[in-house]
């Protein structure tokens, strides 16, 4: 067993900082998107948006650009510490079982993928929701990131800032156990094949790959949390909409469809996609400097 690197936690926290600057926009036309067209809310029934591009115009033209960087703050946050607890403990956890990248199987690297998606997404969920809500409301919330925490915090308590964090946590175990072992493995078999060596048109494919393997596995768990953590709640308890998480899934498939558990896909993978190719570029650029 090798002793703590403290490096992958750096490196990751920093490259997710980059990649998630650099999509934020698209991640918000796609909560826009996903949040829209709820028959049982009247402030999110209309359909307001036709798809990603429009979502961009239109934000864009009513709200101004900077509407655009609605939540960036908490998401950034969420990114120094999401991303830099998921990468180190994902590191960490498969030089635990193994001591040699090449000696990495499928099932150890999902293992430690689920293991350090749940960790990390569970200890950052606070800034997950606070990112949402700036996203969804976009120009009308007022008070800024602070101002908004006190605000959920004052209304509905600490239930508040972690609402939906067993959905978070699902959504991430997914999402990390997926991307990173499919990077990893991709990687591997493009290098071992000899048709590649270890070069950044390998990081390029290799991530490009693990964020359509991403988006693909999440879509519906992204809808569900994303209108989980959107809604608020009542002052005498309960929800204004959802019961719980399972009663979301169902009512939206039963009112909108089993096809609205993947709106915003396209937003969604373009984000994943660019996201990943940002991310594992910048890893990988930094694990040079070793």
């Amino acid at each position: 067993m090798s002793a703590l690197n403290w490096k992958p936690f750096i490196y990751g926290g920093l490259a997710s900082i980059t990649a998630e600057c650099g999509t934020f926009p698209i991640d918000l036309t796609k909560t826009r998107l996903q949040v829209q067209g709820q028959v049982n809310d009247s402030k999110y029934k209309e359909i307001r948006y036709r798809g990603m591009v429009h979502a961009l115009v239109r934000i864009s033209r009513e709200e101004g650009l900077k509407a655009l960087y609605s939540g960036i703050a908490p998401a950034m946050l969420r990114q120094a510490s999401y991303g830099t607890i998921k990468i180190g403990i994902y590191q960490s956890l498969k030089r635990t079982f193994v001591d040699h990248p090449e000696d990495e199987t499928l099932m150890i690297n999902v293992l430690c993928g689920v293991l350090s998606g749940v960790i990390s997404s569970s200890i950052a969920n606070p800034t997950d929701v606070l990112k949402i809500r700036m996203q969804a409301q976009g120009s009308v919330i007022q008070g800024g990131m602070m101002g908004n925490f006190i605000q959920i915090y004052q209304k509905e308590g600490t239930k508040g800032l972690w609402k939906a964090m067993s959905l978070t946590a699902q959504r991430a175990a997914v999402v990390v156990g997926v991307e990173l072992p499919v990077y990893d493995l991709t990687k591997k078999h493009l290098i071992m094949s000899g048709f590649m060596g270890d070069t950044v048109y390998t990081h390029f494919l290799s991530s490009f790959t693990c964020g359509l393997a991403g988006a693909l596995a999440s879509n519906p768990i992204d809808v569900v949390r994303t209108r989980m953590m959107n809604q608020r709640s009542q002052q005498h308890g309960g929800h204004s909409n959802y019961k719980g998480t399972l009663d979301c899934l169902l009512q939206t498939w039963k009112n909108e469809g089993f096809f609205a558990l993947y709106k915003g896909f396209w937003p969604n993978w373009l984000r994943l996609g660019p996201w990943n190719i940002i991310f594992f570029l910048t890893y990988e650029q930094l694990k040079k400097l070793d």
